[in-house]
């Protein structure tokens, strides 16, 4: 999963400001590598790499990424490696020079590799689909330059950009949205047929011109004071000129809206609207729905206290204890300076970050039955670890529920879970999950449940694969979840990782 964001300021207006403020609201989408490409007098601009926002962009790097036209990114790595090399966005200097940061995994990256190479000679430096998509777009739009003209101001023919689009869709198969800067032209973003991963756009009135900001979601547009437009359509394009002009056209004839689901359980914040539908409001449904479950299967529960895992199962717990009639409590202490432990790599980096990340409240926990509530249980490690922190402390019985179903296949649209043997639903029935993980009772949503209640704005088709294994590009096949696993596991994961000294080219350092 990763953060995108693009933004097109008034003329004589440096964005780097913006972009930087906007990438530090998206950080919770990506924690491995941050970057931004801007534009200043026909030259570009870029400063990338690993680490947090506020690691990767000092004072120096501020100065020399001038322009009133750029793009950014926030990244943890599903394909590729971990390093520098491999951090957004990406650049080719021809056809006008493009830039490009991507949000989403191809699902055919391998065909789309060998067409490259093999057919049209195109040069790919490192292992990330991402630049797979910037040389593929590079290749469309190379073939359609005869269109493309400087009549006066800066002009872009826009039937030329959308076709290459087209030509694209018509290409890749996955889950993706992207923006791109194109040099002397604008600014260019897309989203999927199926609209997995999010995109949005809004706009505001300054000095009497139109400033343009697209992103991941909505609540980087609030923070950085524009107004939201609207969504990204799936199978959509935008493009907006260096000027401020504004164009829109449907990419593919085909499209099924099937967001992934899984942002409205843990990656989204919990702010942000997709799609129309509140985060917010998604994960109190999910909270509410599971407790009237439990309530059904535990009529004469014992339970003293609901108490979240922080942050993301906070709102599904708050409407829980409600529903179940018990004292809502924080009884973990989150320190702020620990990552997500589901983007950290390596089983052992994560069991250490745990213990790091949360302390328990004694006073909370000693002689009571507590209900922890988390957002979802993926390899389990956090879920064992906080079960054994809470007895710890005190708790007579602890009971666990999870505002997801079981996690029991992998996301292949840019969602990191791990291999299928790495996660604790693998071949094992609820209770033996509850086993493992310490709980004295555990508690799944139901997959119907989780759709029901998320659907705000009426039915429609989710992306729930990693919990059915139904995709819905409908080209995923075992050979493919099987080359994907022996790719995404921690051992893998850890032979890959590149020195610290190697970095991408045209890096500001």
């Amino acid at each position: 999963m990763c953060g995108i964001i693009g933004l097109v300021g008034r003329r004589g207006y440096h964005i780097n400001q913006l972009l930087y403020d906007g990438l530090t609201v998206l950080q919770h989408r990506g924690q491995d590598a941050a970057g931004m490409m801007t534009e200043h007098e026909g030259k570009y601009h870029l400063r990338k790499s690993t680490g947090l926002v506020k690691d990767v962009f000092y004072k120096n790097h501020m100065k020399n990424l001038l322009g009133s036209i750029g793009i950014g990114h926030v990244r943890y790595p599903t394909a590729g490696s971990s390093s520098a090399a491999e951090a957004q966005p990406f650049y080719v200097n021809y056809p006008f020079g493009i830039s490009l940061a991507h949000n989403g995994n191809l699902t055919n990256a391998a065909e789309i590799k060998s067409l490259l190479t093999g057919v049209h000679r195109r040069h790919v430096n490192t292992t990330s689909d991402s630049e797979l998509l910037l040389n593929l777009l590079a290749m469309e739009l190379h073939s359609r330059t005869p269109n493309v003209q400087i009549d006066g101001e800066i002009h872009v023919d826009v039937n030329t950009i959308f076709a290459s689009v087209t030509a694209l869709n018509e290409q890749i198969s996955g889950g993706y949205a992207c923006v791109s800067l194109i040099s002397g032209y604008g600014i260019l973003a897309f989203r999927d047929p199926n609209g997995i991963r999010p995109l949005i756009f809004g706009s505001r009135e300054v000095d009497g011109e139109t400033e343009w900001v697209i992103a991941s979601e909505s609540v980087a547009i609030h923070a950085l004071g524009f107004d939201v437009v609207r969504d990204v359509e799936p199978g959509e394009a935008i493009f907006i000129t260096s000027n401020g002009q504004l164009f829109t056209k449907q990419c593919t004839t085909e499209t099924l809206h099937s967001p992934c689901i899984f942002e409205h359980v843990y990656f989204a914040r919990p702010d942000s609207i997709i799609d129309g539908i509140s985060v917010y409001q998604a994960r109190l449904n999910q909270g509410q729905r599971l407790a009237e479950r439990i309530l059904e299967q535990f009529p004469d529960h014992d339970i003293d206290a609901v108490i979240p895992v922080p942050d993301s199962g906070r709102y599904a717990a708050l409407q829980m204890a409600g529903a179940l009639g018990v004292e809502y409590r924080e009884g973990f202490v989150k320190n702020r300076y620990i990552g997500r432990t589901f983007i950290m790599p390596g089983q052992a980096m994560r069991k250490k970050s745990v213990r790091r990340k949360l302390n328990a409240i004694p006073h909370e926990f000693s002689g009571k039955n507590v209900l922890l509530v988390d957002d979802s249980i993926v390899r389990g490690t956090t879920s064992a670890q906080i079960v054994e922190m809470a007895r710890e402390v005190g708790a007579k019985k602890v009971y666990f529920a999870s505002a997801a179903p079981p996690v029991r296949h992998p996301n292949v649209y840019g969602i990191d879970m791990p291999a299928v043997t790495e996660f604790i639903a693998n071949g094992k029935t609820v209770d033996e999950i509850g086993d493992t993980i310490g709980a004295d009772r555990l508690f799944y949503q139901t997959l119907e449940d989780l759709v029901e209640v998320t659907s705000i704005k009426g039915k429609q088709s989710w992306d729930t694969s990693c919990f059915n294994g139904e995709y819905v590009t409908g080209d995923v096949t075992q050979d493919y979840l099987d080359a994907l696993e022996a790719a995404r596991n921690d051992t893998t994961k850890s032979l890959n990782q590149k020195p610290e000294g190697t970095i991408e080219l045209h890096n500001d350092e």
